[in-house]
């Protein structure tokens, strides 16, 4: 099964877009991403209804930050984008008259709120800020000098 990196992807995008300071393009995030600008716009419009994000059409428009990154948990992006499964595991239905399978269920389903409980906690935990902050340490490691990255690109 394939990975759901939705999530990532748009935290990745939203520092990109802070770094950048004026509107981003859904077809510049869709270059960066290698994805369509409609999907772009499609995700992006879940973070536009939360008011983490604000867009402008015409020639200088496009997409903005309308939060600081520190007032925007990773929770807040989880949930804006649809709040896709966090496992791919879950309970069978094959037999739900089956006392294993209700007794294997049980035990996977308990296990499986447990942790989706903790990740939840932890989203809710971190920020874009803090994010940023990581950042700005691993660049500051490195020696960088000149210009921040702003815009991935292929």
């Amino acid at each position: 099964m394939r990975s759901d990196s939705r999530l990532s992807r748009m935290l990745h995008v939203l520092l990109h877009m802070d770094r950048y300071q004026k509107p981003v393009t859904s077809e510049m995030i869709a270059g960066m991403l290698s994805t369509n600008p409609v999907v772009v716009r499609r995700t992006m419009a879940g973070l536009r209804d939360q008011g983490y994000v604000r867009s402008e059409k015409g020639h200088h428009g496009g997409w903005t930050l309308v939060k600081p990154l520190a007032e925007i948990a990773l929770l807040d992006v989880y949930q804006a984008i649809g709040e896709p499964e966090l496992f791919a595991i879950g309970p069978a239905s094959d037999h739900p008259e089956c006392l294993v399978e209700q007794a294997v269920n049980n035990a996977v389903g308990d296990t499986l709120r447990e942790a989706e409980a903790l990740i939840l906690a932890r989203l809710k935990a971190v920020t874009l800020g803090d994010l940023a902050g990581e950042f700005e340490r691993r660049y500051a490691k490195l020696g960088a000098s000149g210009p921040m990255p702003e815009i991935c690109s292929d």
